[in-house]
């Protein structure tokens, strides 16, 4: 199963000397597969996000993604981009870009879709309670999601301890993405 660390400024400082050394020293301790850099209120994102993928590069086994800038992961040579549910319509130019892409979904729907359209992965959330996030979807749905659909998928939502990822390995997913649990 795959770990996927997604970035957040509640986490990361604007300090581009800092955010390297957290960034490198969570990626050395859990040494996730995939990396997304997702800050959605930094004025300083194209900066730091070139950063974010120079620290990947460091690390031959890492894929690092930009968050919904399919330019911005083209020009930083990023692996791939990150798209919301709201820009489905964008897989396709991704793709055409020859960016792997992962599409947030919230719905069995948003799945299939993404499915349809030629996306790589999903994140499916939230799977346990998450702040702001709404009803968690539970186990239980995304075990029935992942026998319904051939996509890889990450569960995604209120991953914070051992004791949830240990939950999703006993799953068909593909892995896990989160915030708070490369941070805690």
């Amino acid at each position: 199963m795959y770990k996927y660390l997604i970035t957040s400024k509640e986490f990361y400082t604007n300090d581009s000397e800092l955010f390297c050394k957290i960034l490198t020293n969570q990626l050395k301790k859990h040494q996730p597969k995939y990396a997304l850099y997702r800050d959605k209120s930094n004025q300083n994102y194209h900066n730091q996000a070139a950063v974010f993928v120079e620290v990947c590069a460091e690390f031959e086994h890492i894929k690092s993604f930009i968050h919904q800038d399919i330019n911005l992961a083209k020009e930083l040579n990023a692996t791939g981009v990150h798209l919301t549910s709201k820009q489905f319509k964008e897989i396709t130019k991704a793709k055409e870009a020859g960016l792997e892409v992962i599409v947030s979904t919230h719905t069995h729907e948003e799945v299939l879709l993404a499915q349809k359209m030629g996306a790589d992965a999903v994140t499916y959330s939230p799977i346990f309670a998450s702040p702001d996030k709404g009803e968690p979807r539970g186990v239980d749905d995304l075990k029935e999601l992942l026998e319904m659909y051939e996509i890889n998928v990450f569960a995604l939502g209120g991953i914070v301890t051992q004791e949830h990822v240990d939950m999703i390995k006993q799953t068909k997913a593909y892995g896990f993405a989160s915030i708070r649990y490369f941070i805690n």
